[in-house]
């Protein structure tokens, strides 16, 4: 475990130049935040958001820095026809993706286990939490994909970082549907990088404490009286950090930014007795060969 202050986290932010960032989720928050972030560092922004008014609003905002062309688009993340519509309207504009971050996620909508009975039937749960915070975040990846690996310049910055929470590690009462799904970011972010690190894709996932966002109900700020939230300026500055860090050893780790403390880089963690030692055997020498392969394709 590394400890990385606050000084520190946009050391590598430079790199993000001329480069083009995909945030889903841009019209507040953490999303609108880190978005401003890159733009401040000369990256061209692509933002989509379901919320069309605050998507002007932060392209506006995004419009006074160095760059004055960034995209903001109407984007439902569970509706496919909206990602492809925003990731081709980066892609058409400026002819590469570089970083893409699947931001956009609520708390907990529905009621697990409370059953809602019409004309004698239990009807189905809500769950708007699980289309948002997981289906929607899988469209993202799976269209981020092919459009970071079209981008094929060796060494060229090419990341994908994922929303997780302190719910991926920490049970969260009253919240089934956002743990399950924060826990679901955290699975997926440890096997893309087992996928995508022999392509020279860099993942990563954030683990803020409860940052001062609307995701956050009025129940739970009270219940989180005289807890320090973590600044959303902090999270936004930890996502830059992490996907722009130029050190591939630390592809594939963990950023948690617990409460008020600073950022702490958390490496892979892996099972390593009796078949899961076979098992990371045979993970790496797949690694080798995918590796060789790649590099007799470029010859």
């Amino acid at each position: 475990m590394t400890t990385i202050p606050d000084t520190e986290l946009l050391k590598h932010a430079s790199r993000a130049r001329d480069k083009v960032v995909l945030i889903t989720g841009a019209a507040g928050g953490i999303g609108k935040e880190a978005a401003l972030l890159f733009a401040k560092h000369g990256a061209h922004v692509v933002i989509g958001d379901i919320d069309e008014k605050g998507v002007q609003t932060t392209v506006k905002l995004l419009n006074e820095y160095k760059h004055k062309d960034h995209i903001g688009v109407r984007c439902d993340v569970t509706n496919w026809d909206d990602q492809v519509a925003m990731f081709e309207a980066a892609f058409t504009k400026w002819g590469h993706i570089d970083v893409v971050i699947p931001n956009a996620g609520i708390s907990e909508a529905g009621n697990l286990g409370t059953l809602v009975v019409q004309n004698g039937r239990p009807l189905p749960p809500n769950l708007k939490t699980a289309d948002i915070n997981l289906t929607g975040v899988l469209y993202t990846v799976h269209l981020g994909i092919p459009y970071l690996q079209r981008n094929a310049e060796k060494g060229a910055l090419r990341s994908i970082i994922l929303l997780g929470s302190m719910a991926s590690w920490q049970a969260t009462a009253g919240g089934p549907l956002y743990s399950a799904t924060k826990h679901s970011m955290l699975g997926l972010m440890r096997a893309l990088h087992v996928d995508l690190r022999p392509h020279g894709i860099r993942v990563g996932i954030i683990h803020p404490w409860f940052a001062e966002t609307n995701i956050i109900t009025p129940e739970w700020k009270d219940y989180l009286t005289g807890i320090p939230l973590t600044p959303v300026s902090r999270v936004a500055a930890a996502i830059v950090y992490a996907s722009t860090d130029p050190d591939t050893r630390t592809a594939g780790y963990v950023w948690m930014l617990p409460d008020d403390q600073p950022l702490l880089r958390i490496g892979r963690e892996q099972l390593t007795e009796g078949v899961y030692r076979l098992i990371n055997d045979k993970l790496r020498e797949r690694i080798k060969t995918s590796q060789g392969q790649l590099g007799k394709a470029k010859l």
